[in-house]
């Protein structure tokens, strides 16, 4: 298995990196130019090679310029949609976020994460050129249904892997059964090292949650279901960070379901110095507009769509 590997990767090698034409690569190991179609259709097929498209992935400046004036942040970054699908979105703000986030991390930082399809998107976006010596932590409690690869272990461990840094892990679910549950756990030694390392975070990295049920994580976990969301709108709940539900104003609630999350607070968010949210797609303006004027987030990477409803609805409601 080993060997055939190593032959894939060899033939992949000369095309793609080397830019010899199959005939070529044929005649230099000793075979037909039909096999090297096989082995480059192979070598594709198993992972050996990965083909990733760079789209020009463009930015909206004047739109970018409101939003940090409007909401006094240090930065946004705001893709161009051009009626691309909900999915290329999410792909296109994972490179803006990644590559804003490559600009600010240096040696020795501590990075927090969330979890979520935004926080992967970003994870997978990510292209250093050189490792670097950071410490990723996890600030909420694993999800522990749906797709792993979101979920807040995995992406830590991804995101250190990236760098070549360490990471550590917060070893509870994201949602417990009541209260006193919560509050025990928050008792054990392992757990308080970690929430106290994540509130040291000098870069957070989240997700912003929205209680539309197209774009609901956590209703796509099952910790919601649909009834649950509309209790949630009718306690006066628009969007959530780190799981933490919050009102049209960014005010956190005063709910049940707040009081059952392990993880970071929203307020320990408030003194890391830059917490970068990412969020896209008109479903999710009530959700982004509620952290802005919470200060949940300092830095948001979002679309034009999500964006100019954002200001549409600031400038509605005053």
């Amino acid at each position: 298995m080993v060997e055939r590997t190593e032959l894939l990767a060899q033939v992949a090698s000369l095309y793609y990196e080397d830019n010899l034409t199959q005939a070529e690569i044929a005649r230099r190991i000793g075979t037909s130019r039909s096999t090297v179609s096989r082995l480059l259709h192979e070598a594709r097929g198993s992972g050996v090679v990965e083909i990733i498209i760079h789209y020009p992935w463009k930015t909206a400046p004047e739109i970018e310029h409101n939003l940090i004036a409007r909401f006094h942040l240090h930065q946004a970054r705001v893709l161009a949609g051009r009626g691309r699908p909900y999915e290329e979105i999410l792909r296109g703000l994972g490179v803006l976020a990644a590559r804003y986030l490559e600009s600010i991390l240096e040696e020795g930082t501590i990075l927090g994460i969330s979890w979520g399809t935004a926080v992967y998107s970003t994870v997978r976006a990510l292209r250093p050129d050189h490792n670097l010596p950071i410490t990723v932590v996890q600030m909420i409690g694993a999800v522990g249904t749906g797709n792993p690869l979101i979920d807040g272990p995995d992406l830590a461990r991804l995101l250190a892997n990236v760098y070549g840094g360490a990471y550590c892990c917060l070893h509870a679910p994201l949602i417990v059964e009541d209260a006193h549950v919560r509050e025990v756990l928050l008792q054990e030694p392992r757990i308080v090292e970690t929430l106290s390392l994540a509130r040291r975070a000098d870069i957070a990295l989240v997700g912003i949650g929205s209680l539309a049920p197209e774009v609901s994580s956590l209703l796509r976990a099952g910790y919601l279901d649909q009834e649950a969301l509309a209790r949630l709108r009718t306690q006066g709940a628009v969007g959530d960070i780190c799981a933490r539900h919050y009102d049209a104003q960014g005010h956190v609630l005063d709910i049940e379901l707040n009081q059952r999350i392990v993880g970071i607070e929203l307020e320990a968010l408030h003194s890391i110095g830059q917490v970068v949210g990412v969020a896209g797609g008109e479903a999710k303006a009530e959700a982004i507009l509620g952290a802005l004027r919470g200060g949940h987030v300092n830095v948001l990477v979002t679309d034009d769509a999500a964006a100019r409803k954002v200001l549409a609805l600031d400038q509605a409601r005053g």
